[in-house]
């Protein structure tokens, strides 16, 4: 028997890892939104083995926050729990919950290991909820159903999913541990945003967040629209300018061939073996685009795709190559060796399915694009207009876009004068190669909100498994985002003590 009583069904105790699915959505800036998310590929990853895990599913409300007919519906949200090192209901031992974001939290369980240290130390357990709308999660059991639904999709957003996450809280805290044990939530991309978010919201459930590579800033015109790009071109061109420089050429190189009235299309297919015919050179641009961009934001110390990349181009230039086959030849040395290459090997535009696309384009909306206005950036000017997003969100989901909501709900304009005094208790881990730390939180708030930050960091590289091969940086870095949580987690102890004394004192 797991907890309290057995009111949740265990439904099994393994897990297995399907393939990260890379999400993104078609823009009218160059074809895509930089996708979010803990890790680049599942598969190159080493995951951690526990054999405590259990599945359980929780009855949530579809609407939290209406009293309508439809609000009283609810649906299966899923939730793991790793059990590998409690030790039992102890009123002093925290739990460690880890919110999931825009994607299968099967793809989280075996690659997100600092809850799991915390519950070594802790003799705790590691809890894993899912995202409504993703995974098994999903309202009506159906993806298809669910977001073809106008009525049904209304309820996909983050304060639902908040919500969801405060009432299942309290459920695991109801049944495996005393009204006073504190959480710590955590949360990476997506994920830390809402960790951050839930920590403001729900201060009275979480006693503290530690929120990864989240970029809280990156609405709202907050941070400037090419701080994303400008990163990803910093990185190559610390790699290599000589690969940057190639890259930056072979841009123009492509519309050259593209605009040839025989066969232009025909002879890129050919040079970059794309699986099916071109239709458009914005096709293989956009394939060139994701890799460099998600080269850059999972750029981690041990495969290091940036250079990898840049070995390649850089190799090919010897050969006296023209610049299409030099791109071809980085692009070949991050997908690996293939008979052909999907255009749309990060997926679909316009995909109405598309869950993460469909947040994007109501609330979620990250003003990411190339101004122009930086003279190193090794992409062509293509910047986000709102005007063009807005009327392909319609098209694409008959919703218009809220760009100010998410500042206005979550707040984010001077947040170092509003969270000085209103807030505590949260981490922001940055590693400055991720791209998306543009939009991040790089310096202390005040002396319980604070910024972690690593030069050679990447996206969410602090809270996955422990690897023998970590450098010292990242050693030291993890190290100190667990001490700040011990101290959280004394301070609430020692607090609640002297509570319970002073209670005792009266009677």
């Amino acid at each position: 028997m797991w907890g309290k009583n057995n009111m949740d069904c265990i439904v099994s105790q393994s897990i297995f890892l399907p393939l990260l699915l890379l999400l993104f959505i078609s823009s009218c800036a160059r074809g895509h939104i930089p996708v979010l998310g803990v890790q680049r590929r599942a598969f190159q990853s080493t995951p951690q083995q526990s054999d405590g895990l259990a599945t359980f599913y929780y009855k949530q409300p579809l609407d939290h926050f209406n009293y309508q007919p439809q609000s009283s519906v609810t649906f299966d949200q899923r939730y793991i729990i790793d059990f590998k090192y409690w030790e039992g209901i102890n009123p002093k031992t925290p739990i460690f919950a880890y919110l999931g974001a825009e994607s299968d939290i099967d793809n989280d369980v075996p690659y997100v290991g600092f809850p799991l240290r915390f519950a070594s130390q802790y003799k705790a357990m590691s809890v894993y909820l899912e995202h409504r709308f993703y995974g098994k999660s999903i309202p009506f059991g159906s993806l298809e159903k669910a977001m073809k639904n106008g009525s049904i999709r209304g309820y996909f957003n983050s304060a639902q999913a908040l919500a969801d996450y405060a009432e299942l809280l309290l459920h695991i805290k109801k049944m495996f541990a005393y009204d006073t044990s504190p959480i710590i939530v955590m949360g990476a991309s997506y994920g830390g945003m809402l960790a951050s978010w839930f920590r403001l919201k729900y201060p009275h459930i979480a006693l503290g967040a530690l929120a990864s590579s989240a970029p809280i800033l990156y609405f709202d015109n907050i941070t400037p629209q090419d701080g994303y790009y400008s990163i990803v071109s910093k990185s190559f061109k610390e790699t290599s300018k000589t690969c940057h420089d190639t890259i930056r050429r072979s841009w123009g190189e492509i519309d050259r061939i593209a605009g040839k009235t025989q066969g232009g299309l025909s002879i890129l297919s050919k040079q970059f073996k794309t699986c099916g015919k071109l239709k458009t050179s914005s096709e293989i641009k956009n394939l060139m685009d994701n890799v460099f961009t998600m080269a850059a934001q999972y750029n981690d110390p041990y495969e290091n795709p940036v250079r990898g990349i840049c070995v390649a181009i850089d190799e090919e230039a010897k050969k006296k190559s023209n610049v299409i086959k030099q791109v071809v030849a980085g692009v070949i040395a991050y997908l690996g060796e293939r008979p052909c290459y999907d255009v749309y090997e990060f997926g679909y535009p316009n995909d109405p399915l598309n869950q993460y696309g469909w947040q994007v384009c109501s609330e979620m909306v990250m003003p990411i694009g190339s101004s122009g206005r930086d003279k190193n950036s090794m992409f062509p000017p293509s910047p986000f207009r709102f005007n063009d997003f807005k009327t392909m969100c319609k098209d694409l989901y008959g919703v218009t876009p809220r760009p100010h909501w998410i500042t206005t709900f979550y707040g984010g304009q001077d947040i170092k004068l509003v969270l000085h005094r209103f807030g505590s208790n949260i981490i922001f881990s940055n590693g400055l190669k991720d791209p998306y730390s543009s939009g991040g939180v790089l310096h202390n708030i005040s002396q319980t909100i604070v910024a972690i930050t690593t030069p050679k960091g990447s996206h969410c590289l602090d809270i996955a498994s422990e690897r023998e091969d970590d450098p010292d940086w990242l050693i030291t870095q993890r190290k100190s985002e667990m001490d700040i949580v011990d101290g959280w987690i004394s301070k609430y102890q020692a607090d609640l003590l002297l509570f319970n004394q002073s209670v005792g004192a009266t009677h």
